[in-house]
C-alpha cells in the first residue's frame, strides 16, 4: 500500500454544518482501536463483525428519527466504504446494543432497517483495511433527522441513503475507532 498517500479529511467536516450531538460507547471510546469482534470476518480476518455498543445525547428540539452509519474514508476508493447504514431508528431511541447490526436486525427496535452496506451485506461489515495500510478511521456517525421516514427502502445506496439523511440532518454526532490489519 502506498503509506505516503494524503490522510482523506473527515468527510463530514466537508459538509455543512450542523449541531452537534454526544456519542460515546462502551465498547470503544473515541480515537482508540477497535476490538477484534469489530473486524470483518472474511477476506482473511478473523473477527467478529459484531457492531459496537453506541450511546447518544442531545437532540434538538424537533428530533423525529435517527440514522446510524459507518464509514471508512481511509478506504482505497476515490467514494470511501460504507461498513453501515441503519434507518428509522426512532426518536425514543438513545442507544443501540453491542450486534444491533447482526443480519436481519434481530436486535433494532421496529420499523428501523438497514441497507446493504459496501460489502453488499444488510448489516454491520466490521474493519477490513488492507493488510499492512496504515489504520483506517471507521466513523459512527448518529444522525438526528426531522422525519421518521427517509421515504427509502432497503435497496438504497450508501451515496443515495447519505443524501437524503443530509436533506433532513438536524444534528449529528460521531465517534471514530481505529483499525489496521
Amino acid at each position: 500500500m502506498d503509506l505516503d498517500r494524503p490522510i482523506a479529511p473527515d468527510p463530514y467536516s466537508l459538509l455543512p454544518q450542523v449541531p452537534s450531538l454526544t456519542v460515546t460507547s462502551e465498547t470503544f471510546a473515541d480515537g482508540d482501536t477497535l476490538g477484534e469482534a469489530q473486524v470483518f470476518d472474511s477476506w482473511g480476518m478473523e473477527g467478529g463483525n459484531v457492531s459496537p455498543h453506541l450511546s447518544w445525547s442531545g437532540a434538538p428540539e424537533g428530533t423525529k428519527g435517527y440514522a446510524v452509519t459507518c464509514f471508512d474514508a481511509d478506504a482505497p476508493t476515490p467514494s470511501g466504504f460504507w461498513h453501515w447504514l441503519l434507518v428509522g431508528l426512532p426518536a425514543d431511541t438513545t442507544s443501540l446494543p453491542e450486534d444491533a447490526g447482526a443480519e436481519f436486525g434481530k436486535h433494532l427496535p421496529r420499523g428501523a432497517f438497514m441497507m446493504a452496506s459496501d460489502y453488499g451485506i444488510k448489516a454491520f461489515g466490521g474493519a477490513a483495511p488492507p493488510q499492512g495500510d496504515r489504520p483506517h478511521r471507521y466513523i459512527f456517525a448518529v444522525h438526528a433527522l426531522d422525519t421518521d421516514d427517509l421515504g427509502l427502502d432497503d435497496t438504497a445506496s450508501g451515496a443515495a441513503t447519505a443524501f437524503t439523511i443530509g436533506s433532513h440532518l438536524l444534528a449529528r454526532g460521531t465517534i471514530t475507532g481505529l483499525y489496521s490489519f
